[in-house]
């Protein structure tokens, strides 16, 4: 059985980039939107729960602290919010289309001559 890449495993697309993006799906459009806007919370939520790590100084500055622990959070957020275990991305999708939508989507649209 052969492997292959799924969607979340790919690179993620920049939003300004994503309306213009020919390539995916209107279903897949919103479902990137999603998970942007459920690695914006986690990283929220991870920016909070990770400043007791980062008490210690640990012979770094206070900027090198901050950019350290920047660039773990945004890792951590990305990479959550990229494998669904979180949930709400998923969960905010099924809400911004529903099912006749999803339906009409992929309907060809026709055109008049």
């Amino acid at each position: 059985m052969p492997i292959t890449q799924s969607r979340s495993m790919q690179p993620p697309v920049p939003l300004e980039q994503l309306a213009k993006h020919t390539t995916m799906t209107e279903r897949e459009k919103v479902g990137e939107v999603c998970r942007h806007f459920e690695a914006m919370l986690l990283r929220q939520f991870l920016g909070e729960a990770n400043k007791p790590m980062f008490t210690e100084s640990g012979g770094m500055s206070p900027a090198m602290k901050g950019v350290y622990q920047d660039m773990i959070v945004d890792s951590l957020s990305d990479q959550i919010s990229r494998a669904g275990g979180f949930g709400l991305g998923r969960t905010i999708q099924s809400q911004l289309i529903p099912k006749n939508l999803a339906e009409a989507v992929k309907k060809p649209v026709e055109t008049k001559p």
